[in-house]
Protein backbone atom coordinates (compact mmCIF):
# COMPACT_ATOMS: atom_id res chain seq x y z
CA UNK A 1 0.00 0.00 0.00
CA UNK A 2 1.54 3.43 -1.06
CA UNK A 3 1.21 6.09 1.46
CA UNK A 4 0.03 9.80 0.11
CA UNK A 5 2.34 12.85 1.48
CA UNK A 6 0.06 13.71 3.67
CA UNK A 7 0.11 10.92 5.79
CA UNK A 8 3.69 10.45 5.95
CA UNK A 9 3.41 14.30 6.92
CA UNK A 10 1.11 13.11 9.45
CA UNK A 11 3.39 10.62 11.04
CA UNK A 12 6.22 12.55 11.13
CA UNK A 13 4.77 15.05 13.25
CA UNK A 14 3.22 12.13 15.35
CA UNK A 15 6.48 10.20 15.78
CA UNK A 16 8.01 13.76 16.88
CA UNK A 17 5.46 14.10 19.36
CA UNK A 18 6.10 10.92 20.98
CA UNK A 19 9.68 11.63 21.07
CA UNK A 20 9.30 14.67 22.68
CA UNK A 21 6.77 12.78 25.07
CA UNK A 22 9.40 9.72 25.82
CA UNK A 23 12.34 12.46 26.18
CA UNK A 24 10.79 14.54 29.05
CA UNK A 25 9.17 11.50 30.50
CA UNK A 26 12.64 9.84 31.11
CA UNK A 27 15.14 12.85 31.00
CA UNK A 28 16.46 13.45 34.52
CA UNK A 29 15.42 16.80 35.73
CA UNK A 30 18.67 19.07 37.10
CA UNK A 31 18.01 18.91 40.58
CA UNK A 32 21.39 21.82 41.00
CA UNK A 33 20.29 24.49 43.00
CA UNK A 34 19.89 27.66 41.65
CA UNK A 35 22.46 30.42 42.48
CA UNK A 36 20.57 33.38 44.07
CA UNK A 37 24.07 35.05 44.70
CA UNK A 38 23.59 36.02 41.47
CA UNK A 39 21.01 38.83 42.45
CA UNK A 40 23.00 40.14 45.10
CA UNK A 41 19.88 41.86 46.74
CA UNK A 42 16.13 40.73 47.78
CA UNK A 43 13.96 43.62 46.40
CA UNK A 44 10.89 42.21 48.20
CA UNK A 45 10.41 41.03 51.40
CA UNK A 46 8.72 41.63 54.99
CA UNK A 47 11.53 41.03 57.49
CA UNK A 48 10.83 43.81 60.12
CA UNK A 49 9.30 42.34 62.92
CA UNK A 50 5.88 42.88 64.20
CA UNK A 51 4.59 45.43 61.59
CA UNK A 52 2.56 43.46 59.32
CA UNK A 53 2.18 40.30 58.40
CA UNK A 54 5.89 39.42 58.31
CA UNK A 55 7.67 38.77 60.72
CA UNK A 56 6.57 38.76 64.29
CA UNK A 57 9.40 38.83 66.36
CA UNK A 58 13.26 40.33 66.79
CA UNK A 59 14.17 36.74 66.73
CA UNK A 60 12.27 35.49 63.77
CA UNK A 61 13.87 38.74 61.56
CA UNK A 62 17.21 37.71 62.24
CA UNK A 63 16.48 33.85 61.23
CA UNK A 64 15.11 34.85 58.14
CA UNK A 65 17.35 36.99 57.69
CA UNK A 66 20.05 34.39 58.30
CA UNK A 67 18.12 31.79 55.68
CA UNK A 68 18.38 33.60 52.77
CA UNK A 69 21.92 34.38 53.70
CA UNK A 70 22.08 30.62 52.79
CA UNK A 71 20.48 30.92 49.24
CA UNK A 72 23.38 33.59 48.65
CA UNK A 73 21.76 37.12 49.51
CA UNK A 74 24.35 39.44 50.58
CA UNK A 75 21.57 42.48 51.04
CA UNK A 76 18.21 42.90 51.66
CA UNK A 77 15.55 45.67 50.75
CA UNK A 78 12.87 45.00 52.96
CA UNK A 79 9.04 46.43 52.07
CA UNK A 80 6.69 45.93 54.92
CA UNK A 81 3.22 46.58 53.83
CA UNK A 82 1.21 50.05 53.33
CA UNK A 83 -2.11 49.87 53.38
CA UNK A 84 -5.30 51.94 54.27
CA UNK A 85 -6.44 51.32 58.02
CA UNK A 86 -5.21 47.89 57.70
CA UNK A 87 -1.02 48.39 57.63
CA UNK A 88 -1.00 51.95 58.72
CA UNK A 89 2.67 51.60 58.36
CA UNK A 90 4.55 54.87 57.32
CA UNK A 91 8.44 56.21 57.65
CA UNK A 92 7.79 56.99 61.43
CA UNK A 93 7.09 53.12 62.34
CA UNK A 94 9.18 51.59 59.66
CA UNK A 95 12.75 53.22 60.09
CA UNK A 96 13.06 52.65 64.00
CA UNK A 97 12.42 49.17 63.36
CA UNK A 98 15.07 48.81 60.35
CA UNK A 99 17.49 50.51 62.72
CA UNK A 100 16.70 47.72 65.68
CA UNK A 101 17.17 45.07 63.05
CA UNK A 102 20.45 46.55 62.10
CA UNK A 103 21.57 46.82 65.32
CA UNK A 104 20.75 43.48 66.70
CA UNK A 105 22.47 41.70 63.14
CA UNK A 106 25.97 43.86 63.92
CA UNK A 107 25.67 42.98 67.49
CA UNK A 108 25.38 39.28 66.34
CA UNK A 109 28.68 40.27 64.05
CA UNK A 110 26.23 39.05 60.69
CA UNK A 111 27.76 40.78 57.80
CA UNK A 112 24.66 41.91 55.62
CA UNK A 113 23.08 44.95 54.75
CA UNK A 114 19.26 45.63 55.39
CA UNK A 115 17.51 48.60 54.01
CA UNK A 116 13.87 49.30 54.12
CA UNK A 117 10.94 50.85 51.34
CA UNK A 118 7.46 50.06 51.53
CA UNK A 119 5.18 48.38 49.64
CA UNK A 120 2.17 50.07 48.74
CA UNK A 121 -1.39 49.28 48.18
CA UNK A 122 -2.51 51.33 45.47
CA UNK A 123 -5.69 53.06 46.87
CA UNK A 124 -6.70 56.74 47.46
CA UNK A 125 -4.91 56.95 50.32
CA UNK A 126 -1.93 55.87 48.33
CA UNK A 127 -3.10 58.90 45.78
CA UNK A 128 -3.18 61.14 49.07
CA UNK A 129 0.61 59.93 49.66
CA UNK A 130 1.85 60.75 46.36
CA UNK A 131 0.44 64.56 46.78
CA UNK A 132 2.15 65.18 50.14
CA UNK A 133 5.87 63.31 49.29
CA UNK A 134 4.89 60.64 52.18
CA UNK A 135 6.75 57.58 49.88
CA UNK A 136 9.36 55.15 50.64
CA UNK A 137 11.87 54.36 47.81
CA UNK A 138 14.96 52.54 46.63
CA UNK A 139 17.21 52.93 44.09
CA UNK A 140 16.72 56.68 44.58
CA UNK A 141 12.82 56.79 42.82
CA UNK A 142 11.93 53.12 42.58
CA UNK A 143 8.23 52.62 43.99
CA UNK A 144 6.80 49.30 44.72
CA UNK A 145 2.92 49.14 44.83
CA UNK A 146 0.55 46.65 44.67
CA UNK A 147 -2.74 45.73 43.67
CA UNK A 148 -6.47 43.96 44.83
CA UNK A 149 -6.09 40.26 44.37
CA UNK A 150 -9.77 40.92 43.26
CA UNK A 151 -10.12 43.20 40.22
CA UNK A 152 -7.96 45.98 38.91
CA UNK A 153 -8.52 49.15 41.06
CA UNK A 154 -10.09 52.00 38.50
CA UNK A 155 -7.76 54.65 39.89
CA UNK A 156 -4.77 51.94 38.48
CA UNK A 157 -3.54 54.68 35.34
CA UNK A 158 -4.25 57.63 37.14
CA UNK A 159 -1.69 56.08 39.71
CA UNK A 160 0.66 55.39 37.96
CA UNK A 161 0.39 58.67 35.91
CA UNK A 162 0.75 60.15 39.18
CA UNK A 163 4.05 58.42 40.34
CA UNK A 164 5.89 59.03 36.83
CA UNK A 165 5.00 62.90 36.96
CA UNK A 166 6.29 62.92 40.52
CA UNK A 167 9.56 61.30 39.04
CA UNK A 168 9.02 57.58 40.64
CA UNK A 169 9.84 54.48 38.83
CA UNK A 170 6.62 52.46 39.31
CA UNK A 171 7.60 48.93 40.12
CA UNK A 172 4.17 46.39 40.16
CA UNK A 173 4.88 44.06 42.72
CA UNK A 174 3.64 40.52 41.97
CA UNK A 175 1.92 40.69 38.37
CA UNK A 176 1.67 36.87 38.33
CA UNK A 177 -0.60 37.15 41.37
CA UNK A 178 -3.48 38.84 39.82
CA UNK A 179 -5.26 36.01 38.36
CA UNK A 180 -7.52 38.39 36.41
CA UNK A 181 -5.22 39.61 33.90
CA UNK A 182 -4.18 35.54 33.00
CA UNK A 183 -4.03 35.78 29.27
CA UNK A 184 -5.13 39.52 28.80
CA UNK A 185 -1.49 40.36 27.19
CA UNK A 186 -2.57 43.03 25.67
CA UNK A 187 -3.23 44.91 29.06
CA UNK A 188 0.18 43.78 30.42
CA UNK A 189 1.94 44.66 27.73
CA UNK A 190 0.48 47.91 27.98
CA UNK A 191 1.39 48.67 31.65
CA UNK A 192 5.06 47.86 30.00
CA UNK A 193 4.30 50.46 27.32
CA UNK A 194 4.02 53.11 29.89
CA UNK A 195 7.11 52.27 31.76
CA UNK A 196 5.94 50.07 34.92
CA UNK A 197 8.42 47.64 35.78
CA UNK A 198 7.34 43.95 36.91
CA UNK A 199 8.76 42.22 40.01
CA UNK A 200 7.82 38.44 39.79
CA UNK A 201 7.94 36.09 43.45
CA UNK A 202 10.46 33.76 43.95
CA UNK A 203 7.52 31.84 45.67
CA UNK A 204 5.80 32.15 43.04
CA UNK A 205 8.16 30.72 40.63
CA UNK A 206 8.62 27.81 43.00
CA UNK A 207 4.66 27.14 43.02
CA UNK A 208 3.81 28.21 46.71
CA UNK A 209 0.78 30.10 45.34
CA UNK A 210 -0.38 27.43 43.17
CA UNK A 211 -0.41 26.42 39.25
CA UNK A 212 -1.91 29.45 37.82
CA UNK A 213 0.02 31.67 39.34
CA UNK A 214 2.74 29.61 38.63
CA UNK A 215 2.13 29.63 35.15
CA UNK A 216 1.69 33.27 34.75
CA UNK A 217 4.90 33.79 36.13
CA UNK A 218 6.80 30.95 33.81
CA UNK A 219 4.61 32.93 31.15
CA UNK A 220 5.74 36.63 32.21
CA UNK A 221 10.13 34.72 32.40
CA UNK A 222 9.23 32.99 28.69
CA UNK A 223 8.28 37.16 27.23
CA UNK A 224 11.50 38.88 29.37
CA UNK A 225 9.00 40.63 31.12
CA UNK A 226 10.80 40.99 34.28
CA UNK A 227 12.81 43.61 35.84
CA UNK A 228 13.21 42.72 39.65
CA UNK A 229 12.60 39.18 41.12
CA UNK A 230 11.85 39.31 45.36
CA UNK A 231 11.46 36.45 47.42
CA UNK A 232 8.37 37.79 49.47
CA UNK A 233 9.70 36.11 52.39
CA UNK A 234 7.22 36.68 55.19
CA UNK A 235 7.64 33.45 57.76
CA UNK A 236 9.86 29.87 58.18
CA UNK A 237 6.93 28.28 55.97
CA UNK A 238 8.27 29.81 52.90
CA UNK A 239 11.80 29.32 53.93
CA UNK A 240 10.79 25.21 53.70
CA UNK A 241 9.43 26.30 50.12
CA UNK A 242 12.77 27.55 49.31
CA UNK A 243 14.74 24.76 50.69
CA UNK A 244 12.08 22.37 48.63
CA UNK A 245 12.03 23.92 45.46
CA UNK A 246 15.15 25.92 44.98
CA UNK A 247 16.06 23.64 42.19
CA UNK A 248 13.27 24.82 39.83
CA UNK A 249 13.77 24.99 36.35
CA UNK A 250 12.00 28.51 35.71
CA UNK A 251 13.65 29.83 38.55
CA UNK A 252 17.06 29.10 36.87
CA UNK A 253 15.90 30.80 33.57
CA UNK A 254 14.91 33.85 35.45
CA UNK A 255 17.82 34.13 37.33
CA UNK A 256 19.31 34.34 34.03
CA UNK A 257 17.26 36.94 32.25
CA UNK A 258 19.33 39.64 30.97
CA UNK A 259 16.17 42.09 32.14
CA UNK A 260 16.61 41.48 35.73
CA UNK A 261 18.22 44.51 37.71
CA UNK A 262 18.17 43.40 41.07
CA UNK A 263 22.26 43.67 41.67
CA UNK A 264 22.14 47.42 40.64
CA UNK A 265 20.38 47.91 43.99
Amino acid sequence: MKLSKSNVNHFQDYLCLMIGFLKKLFEKPDLTPADLSVLHTDIHSHLLFSIDDGSQSLDESIQLIEELMKFGYRRFITTPHIMGDFYRNSAETILPKLEVVRAELASRSIDVTIDAAAEYYLDFEFEDKLNKGEILTFGGNKLLFELSFINAPDNLDSAIFKMQTKGYQPILAHPERYLYWIGKWEKMEALRDRGVWFQINLLSIMGHYGGPCKKFAEDLIDRGWVELLGSDLHNMKHIETFNRAISDKYLKKALSLASVKNNQY
